[in-house]
Order: C-alpha cells, then structure tokens, then sequence
C-alpha cells in the first residue's frame, strides 16, 4: 500500500488523536466491578491492550490462573473484553440474540461495516441460506469438492516421476482451499480463475489486517480511516469485475426459464440469487466474499499446522495411511468414507486445540445484562471465552501441551461407536474449535469434509518432509489467532512403496 506524504501527515495526526481519544475511552467504570489484567493507569491501559494484541494466549492464561472461574477483563485496542469461563458457556447459549450479539460483536472487532458494506452485515441472510441448504446433505457436492481438491493438488505439485520438489506450504494450501471451498461457492470455471483465487485469497487476508488496524482507531474516526488505509474494499471492486458476467448470465436464466433449467448451477451463488432478495453484482459480490472470508483462513491455517505435525513426524503419516488405505478400497471415495476415517478426524481435531484461536465464542452485549453467577454485564460490553486455556485443561485432556494425533481417536472408541462429542465437529464446554450454541460455525461440516479429504489425499498420494529442516516451526501468536510461518518450504514426492 502506497502512502502519499500528504496522507503520512493526516495518518500522524490520526494516530496523536487516536492515542489521546483511547486513553480516555479506556476508563471503564461501567466494569469497575470486574477484576482486570494489566496495568491500572491510562498510559499503563494502552500498553497492556498492545500485549493482548502482541499475545493474548499468554494474557488470557495469566488471568485464568489468578481468577479461576471468576470473570475478568483484558484490555484490547479501544474496547474492554469480559473473560468468562466454561460455566458461562450456558450462559451465552441461552440469551438471545438481543442480548448477546455475535454479528455485532465481528463488526465492532472487524470494522466489517466500513470494508464491505453497512447491508452486508445489517441483513445477513447469507448466512441463513448456507446453514440451511449444507443441513439438508453435503452430499451432492462431495464429488465436485473432491475433484478440485485432486486437481489442485495435481496442478500445483506437477510433480514428475518419483521426484521431490518443494513448494511454499502456505501458499499452496490456501491455493487449493480457495479452489476447493470456490468450487462450492461459485462453481467451475470461476474457482479455477488465478484472478478469483488471488482477490479471495488476499480478501480474506485484507479484512483481518484491515480489522486490527482499524481498531487502533476510535470510532470516530474509523469511516475516516478506513478510507485511506483499507485495502478490501479494492478486492470488493475487483471481485464484481469477475462475478458480473456470472451473475448477469444468471439472472436472465432466471427470467427466461423461471426457477428451474438445464444445467443449473447448485452452488451458494445461486442459492442467493434464487433468494430473490438481491440480483445485482454490487449486492451480490460482498456476501460470496464474506462467505470466503469464513471458509478460507481458519482451514487454511488449520491444514499448514497439520501439515507440519505430518512432516516433523514421519510416523504419523503410516498412521493415517493404514486408515485411509482401508476405508477407501471399501467404501471408494465418498462421503460415507470420510466418516470413517476416525484417525484422519483426531489428527485434524488435535491439531485446532493445540492450534486454534485463543479466545472464541464472542459476543457484545446488546443491553444491560446478569449472568447466572450474578456477575453484572452492561450494554456495549464484549465478552469471550478463554479457549486456549480450555484447551489445555489437564482436568479434560491427559498431557495438555503434548500433540496427540489419536487423542480424540480414543477418547470416542471408549465412549462407543456412536458418540459424536469427539468429533472434529463437536461443539461443547470442553471443545471450542468452532464456536458454541446456535452461532457454532454453521460451515464447520463443510470445512471437515474439505479438511479430512485434503489430509486422506495426501497421506495416500505423496511422500512429504522438510526443506532444509527437521522441526516442526514455531508458530505466531497474533491477537487470538494463531499464524503458521509463511516461509516454510515442504517437499512432496509421489507416495512410493512402503
């Protein structure tokens, strides 16, 4: 991004009054009653909001271990957040979405309004539309997701012979998610398009990095802001280039043949025009791009820390293989044989508690409110639930830092065959990977089913390690998420005989 002087001095203006605006905001008065992290005076609140940013994994322990089960707060850029513990899980499953808010909530973290568009986030039916049409069956577009997820790795790789080559994981892997989660969301040939991959690929990077800059900023001067240094709303504009012709072609097939013709596109895109809600490219194209925003990053980062478990530790991979060898030649490669594969599931799910996000389950206060314990939330309060340190119960889980890749394998053999509490999917007080209550990702199936195909295919197709390493590289903490390093080199090979 390219700052003219002009703007250098309108951004150091911005950032003097920032500073001076967060520090008064960040009396918090209304949460006195509340035991806090950090430092107690202004200066010392701004600097401890920096740490949370810089680690807040480390924060988030810090106060779990002094507090308990009581709730506390973190100070974070321009906001105080309200830590509550497992026993207020109850809590936010029963109120309402009037009274806690998960949309506004991302909006105040993200700026979501400012990037993409104050309608998007006001009626957010998209949502609504995917929940119900993959809650019927993902049946119908396993075979597509399977096929891209082949193809993009054969391209990609084109590997030669028995030959190792080595490629940017990173890169690669959300290369072949974009084309995979696309495939359902857009359809072929647009999920293949290089322009398409890139702008969802950076839009999905562009609303994170946005959001935490944008958040050093008062509200005040957000809409401001926003305007000089966002780089999402570029992709938007890119994004409706692409999407015009898809969608105009579309439409008038809608028009001409009603809501039914050959070859008919069944895909998210088409579930929302078949809405009849909104028609145009410029309503359109945000929605598909929120809906990348959520399928892309989190399984991206997902299957490079998988990825990295698999290369630092060969053994694993003669694990899964004996699994997938098995269950395919029985049941092909189908849906049905994805649900089999309960070590492919453990790897994956120990790998988002060792690897996932260090807070979950977020919500803002929409009006005064009293949790079950009697703690006293008021309006305008955001609230989140330590998920890192749940993650590391040693009450719940048996050596909590250790990486385990039939963890949840065992722990669902010994509940009998039918349990589902230890799925990769489960949503409870002891596993938070993808939320809880009736806001849990409601993409979550779709991401397993795109996840564990990733990690059959390759355990079964390819030999992998490092370049020029044997570890397996630490990750970064940043905020609550967790990134991988982008700079790591992973060999592949044709799987050769074991």
């Amino acid at each position: 991004m390219d700052i003219s002087p002009t703007n250098s001095y309108i951004l150091a203006a911005l950032c003097i009054a920032a500073s001076t605006i967060i520090l008064k905001q960040c009396k918090s008065s209304k949460l006195d009653h509340i035991p806090y992290i950090g430092y107690p005076t202004w200066l010392g609140t701004y600097v401890s909001a920096f740490k949370y940013v810089r680690n807040a994994a480390q924060i988030l322990e810090e106060g779990c271990a002094k507090y308990k089960d009581t709730p506390f707060k973190v100070p974070a850029l321009g906001r105080w957040i309200v830590v509550v513990g497992r026993r207020h899980l109850e809590d936010i499953k029963r109120l309402t979405d009037h009274e806690l808010s998960l949309v506004e909530a991302s909006n105040d973290s993200l700026n979501l309004d400012h990037l993409v568009g104050s309608e998007v986030i006001a009626n957010h039916y998209h949502i609504s539309v995917a929940r119900v049409h993959f809650a019927r069956s993902l049946a119908p577009y396993y075979p597509d997701m399977k096929d891209e997820i082949c193809t993009a790795f054969d391209e990609l790789l084109d590997l030669r012979d028995d030959e190792w080559k080595s490629v940017l994981a990173v890169k690669t892997v959300c290369k072949i998610i974009c084309r995979a989660s696309n495939r359902v969301f857009v359809g072929l040939p647009l999920c293949r398009d290089p322009d398409w991959i890139d702008i969802t690929s950076r839009f999905t990077t562009d609303v994170a990095t946005d959001g935490i800059i944008l958040n050093m900023f008062p509200k005040l001067l957000v809409p401001v802001v926003s305007k000089i240094l966002s780089n999402a709303p570029t992709n938007v504009r890119r994004a409706m280039k692409l999407l015009d012709v898809t969608i105009r072609e579309r439409v008038r097939c809608m028009r001409e043949h009603g809501g039914e013709w050959n070859d008919k596109p069944n895909d998210i895109l088409q579930w929302l025009i078949d809405e009849k809600r909104e028609t145009t490219t410029q309503q359109l194209t945000p929605r598909i791009l929120m809906i990348n925003f959520g399928a892309i990053h989190s399984p991206t980062e997902t299957f490079i820390h998988a990825l990295y478990y698999l290369a630092a530790h060969p053994q694993y991979i003669k694990l899964l293989r004996e699994e997938v060898d098995t269950v395919i030649k029985e049941y092909g490669w189908t849906k049905e044989a994805i649900a089999q594969m309960w070590r492919v599931d453990s790897f994956l799910a120990e790998t988002e508690r060792l690897q996932g996000f260090a807070a979950s389950v977020q919500r803002k206060a929409m009006k005064d409110l009293t949790l079950s314990d009697g703690t006293f939330i008021p309006k305008g309060t955001h609230i989140s639930v330590p998920t890192y340190v749940i993650h590391r119960d040693s009450a719940v889980y048996e050596n909590p830092t250790v990486f385990d890749p039939l963890r949840f394998y065992k722990l669902r053999r010994s509940n009998g065959n039918g349990s589902t509490k230890h799925q990769m999917v489960a949503v409870n007080e002891d596993y938070l990977a993808f939320g809880y209550g009736r806001h849990a990702c409601p993409g979550r199936f779709l991401a397993a089913y795109e996840l564990k195909t990733m990690l059959a295919h390759v355990v079964i197709s390819y030999d992998i390690k490092f370049l020029e390493r044997n570890t397996r590289p630490i990750s970064t903490r940043w905020d609550i998420g967790v990134m991988s390093d982008p700079t790591v080199r992973v060999m592949f090979r044709k799987r050769t005989n074991d």
